[in-house]
């Protein structure tokens, strides 16, 4: 019998941090002792508010939630952890001391990648998927609106593409450092370059979708990767949208984007996701560490608005890179 502690969200806004008995592993299921767990700000922040729409409530299930929304929940999918035999592995579990997971479920992460930038991983996933979603091409001018995150993950791919002038745009000034961190120029929204050939918008702001169908060229790609839970954005989608022959294409981690679709699975996708994290680059988009006992108090300013990815840790570290 083995016994472990979970954090739950039981009200908006409210968390606590149960004790459960897992139970008997079966021959395909390994024993996983945590290491250190990621606050996915975005979808947690929704989750923990009780914003999932009921229309969402089966497509917004995370692989090993307990639960059902909106509350009483076990929500997360940023587990870095250790197994019994050795070796680390990440694993699309939510944040909890221990816990049992089919071994298709762990991928292994490589030796260049420390613990605590592997729980980026499934953020990096997400942006891996949104940049197949989008296709960039050799030399394109490309702004991607939202410094959070996914947004600066997303970028700093897209500044990988040949000739490319990516441009992140956000609010907060702060976030500059960040983007030419990653090979990117910065702008505030209204600095933010028109002519734009493709743009990604992860902000979840109506203001910032709204920038994107201003700034696109004839015939541009806005990639819409936000979630905007139980809000619905007003856009301008008369004027000169269809003139200008814009095409507005929704990208959501839950299916691998068409162009890759049949050629990944699922877990060769998150394979990639963390051996893109062995830059060390990424360290800056981590926060923290807060300890899990913590976490109950912690959760409610760890969401608040301007966050990066905040690290969880559960003792002691088994190994890092």
């Amino acid at each position: 019998m083995t016994m472990a502690r979970a954090f739950w969200a039981v009200a908006p806004g409210v968390g606590e941090i149960r004790a459960e008995i897992l139970p008997a592993p079966t021959a395909d299921h390994v024993l996983v002792k945590t290491i250190a767990t990621g606050v996915s700000r975005g979808t947690e922040a929704l989750v923990f508010a009780g914003r999932v729409p009921k229309s969402q409530y089966t497509a917004m299930r995370a692989p090993m939630m307990g639960g059902d929304f909106p509350f009483p929940v076990k929500y997360g999918y940023c587990a870095v952890g250790a197994l019994v035999g050795g070796g680390r592995v990440f694993v699309l579990h939510p944040h909890q001391d221990v816990f049992h997971a089919h071994v298709s479920m762990c991928v292994p992460i490589p030796d260049s990648v420390p613990d605590h930038r592997a729980v980026l991983a499934a953020n990096m996933e997400t942006a891996v998927n949104i940049v197949w979603d989008a296709a960039p091409l050799v030399g394109e001018r490309i702004l991607a609106i939202g410094a959070g995150v996914v947004g600066l993950l997303t970028a700093s791919l897209l500044a990988r593409i040949p000739g490319a002038c990516v441009t992140v745009v956000d609010t907060d000034g702060s976030r500059a450092p960040l983007a030419e961190r990653f090979g990117c120029r910065f702008a505030a929204p209204d600095a933010a370059p028109a002519d734009q050939e493709l743009i990604v918008h992860t902000s979840a702001s109506e203001a910032g979708l709204r920038l994107a169908l201003d700034r696109s060229a004839f015939e541009g790609r806005i990639v819409e990767a936000s979630w905007y839970g139980d809000r619905a954005p007003s856009v301008p989608l008369g004027e000169s949208f269809h003139a200008r022959r814009l095409r507005l294409i929704g990208s959501q981690v839950g299916a691998i984007a068409p162009p890759m679709r049949g050629r990944r699975t699922y877990g060769q996708r998150l394979a990639q996701a963390l051996d893109l994290l062995a830059d060390p680059a990424y360290d800056a988009l981590l926060q923290g560490p807060t300890p899990f006992e913590s976490l109950p108090s912690a959760m409610p300013w760890i969401l608040a608005p301007g966050g990066l990815c905040h690290v969880i840790t559960y003792g002691e570290t088994a190994c890092s890179a």
